[in-house]
């Protein structure tokens, strides 16, 4: 009797262990989700103090994603090697230390160095939570609910990070973004040293320093190239930079398909749900980031709300996604993951079209319900999580995770690229050169106005009695960019769902284990 009490003591510490080391892992994850959202709204006031160039802005914003894409493979592998938590910790130190610098940061270089800082500590804390939510849950169906309460965190930590943000910047100078970071790193490294269980790979990686830099190379050459296409239209550096990334990333698969252990486990993608997976993510985290940044701006520049205000009204997004999360392993066990993972994405697509389809003059209220459908529709990510941890055995989990990392990755610099280029478009093409020449704007006054709203409103401001009418151009312009961009989301998110649905094995089961 005394044995099984003891027994079930154990099981019951063991269980409390767990759930803690998971709320350890999400709440690191916040922090680096949060981070990456908070640095939109801290640009004015950093460009306000430190008045870099455009390129310099464009560096500050784009650092961090090219840094933690071209290092996640590496950092996940050196884990597998070394030990996750042992990774883990340092990146929470090296994220910390970062942070700090900005103390020291008076000119947008320093700026810049500390983004990228914040990359490498980034890299390597992404794919080490998710390797170790893996080994602390081995029975499927708690591993499922956690990767839902883990997808839920990112879907949290993409709204707070406005929110908080917005409060931080009415209170104290830009350096609180940053700072915020620190006293947070401090308790994750002492809770990870005490709740978390150190893992590491049976068959590690062979350490492989030209895969590594093929890895680097090809990854940064992406998703840079992805950005100037964004930027500048294609161009000779965009074509030379995307072939640089084919020919690197090419090199990249072909070396490791050849090795016995590779650096990534490439062959994990001959698993059609394992593919659906990673597919899944990639096209909700293009949805995701797009619509942040587009809707965020409307917000502000239409509808002339403060920060904060941006940040609460962009809420209805996460609570999509913190009711959805938890529901969505449940829902994929009685209906199966095929419906949930393809369901998702038709439900963020109609969040898209409602975008499209809703009249104008645009309303707030039609806004929110088009975000609230984009958030339910993110919670098919807490399953595609699940799907792709369970298409890959333990000793892969490293390589599992750098996949669906950089699947977020990617698809967050794919929707500004792609999605936010479209929209930019679609508005220049809403304030023609002609209809500027009338209202008496030529030149590079008209270019700054054709770049962006706010460009726009700034010269609007220098007109005098002409400038309201250029003020009630660009915003109609702009209102009209967002239609443009829900449709083209829209077709993305359901031609997704139909892949994903076409790719889904009927029979895929998430509760039964794979070893």
């Amino acid at each position: 009797m005394s044995a099984t009490l003891d027994r079930t003591a154990q099981q019951l510490a063991d269980a409390r262990r767990r759930w803690a080391g998971l709320a350890v892992l999400s709440a690191s994850l916040l922090v680096v989700v949060m981070d990456m959202t908070i640095l939109n709204l801290a640009l004015p006031a950093i460009s306000a103090d430190l008045r870099p160039g455009s390129v310099q802005v464009l560096w500050m914003v784009d650092v961090y994603a090219l840094v933690l894409a071209g290092l996640l493979v590496t950092a996940s592998a050196l884990g597998d090697r070394w030990g996750r938590r042992r990774m883990l910790v340092g990146g929470f130190t090296v994220f910390g230390v970062g942070s700090l610098g900005v103390l020291l940061a008076d000119s947008p270089t320093d700026v810049i160095v500390v983004r990228a800082l914040l990359g490498v500590g980034g890299a390597m804390i992404m794919p080490s939570t998710l390797s170790l939510v893996r080994v602390l849950f081995t029975d499927a169906r708690e591993r499922a609910t956690a990767l839902g309460i883990w997808g839920a965190t990112a879907a949290v930590g993409g709204a707070l990070g406005p929110i908080v943000g917005g409060a931080l910047l009415e209170a104290f100078s830009w350096h609180s973004a940053f700072l915020f970071n620190v006293p947070v790193m401090v308790v994750a490294v002492v809770a990870a040293l005490a709740l978390l269980p150190e893992s590491r790979s049976k068959r590690p990686g062979r350490l492989d320093p030209v895969g590594t830099g093929l890895s680097i190379l090809g990854m940064v050459s992406l998703v840079y190239a992805i950005k100037h296409v964004g930027q500048d239209g294609l161009d000779v550096t965009a074509v030379l930079t995307a072939g640089l990334a084919v020919v690197a990333l090419t090199a990249f698969v072909r070396r490791c398909l050849r090795m016995p252990d590779p650096v990534l486990e490439v062959r994990l993608f001959g698993g059609r749900g394992f593919t659906a997976g990673v597919l899944t993510a990639l096209c909700t985290s293009v949805a995701l980031v797009a619509s942040l940044l587009l809707v965020s701006q409307w917000l502000q520049l239409v509808q002339g709300w403060s920060p904060l205000q941006s940040g609460v009204a962009l809420l209805p997004m996460a609570v999509g996604g913190i009711i959805g999360s938890p529901l969505a392993p449940a829902l994929a066990e009685r209906m199966g993951a095929r419906t949930v993972l393809a369901g998702g994405l038709a439900v963020g697509g109609l969040g898209f079209l409602l975008l499209f389809a809703l009249p104008e003059p645009l309303a707030y209220v039609g806004v929110a319900a088009a975000l609230t459908l984009v958030g339910l529709g993110t919670a098919s990510l807490a399953v595609a999580s699940a799907v792709i941890m369970a298409g890959a055995p333990e000793d892969k989990a490293g390589s599992a995770a750098a996949i669906e990392e950089s699947s977020y990755e990617l698809g967050g610099v794919l929707g500004i690229a792609v999605l936010g280029s479209l929209a930019a478009a679609v508005y220049r093409s809403g304030l023609s050169t002609a209809d500027l020449a009338a209202t008496g704007l030529d030149g590079p006054a008209a270019d700054a106005a054709r770049e962006s709203l706010a460009g726009a409103l700034q010269v609007a401001g220098g007109l005098g009695p002409a400038g309201p009418g250029l003020v009630a151009d660009a915003t109609s312009a702009f209102t009209g960019s967002l239609g443009w961009f829900g449709l083209a989301g829209g077709v993305v998110m359901l031609s997704a769902s139909v892949l994903v649905w076409w790719l889904t094995p009927r029979d895929l089961d998430l509760s039964a284990s794979h070893h």
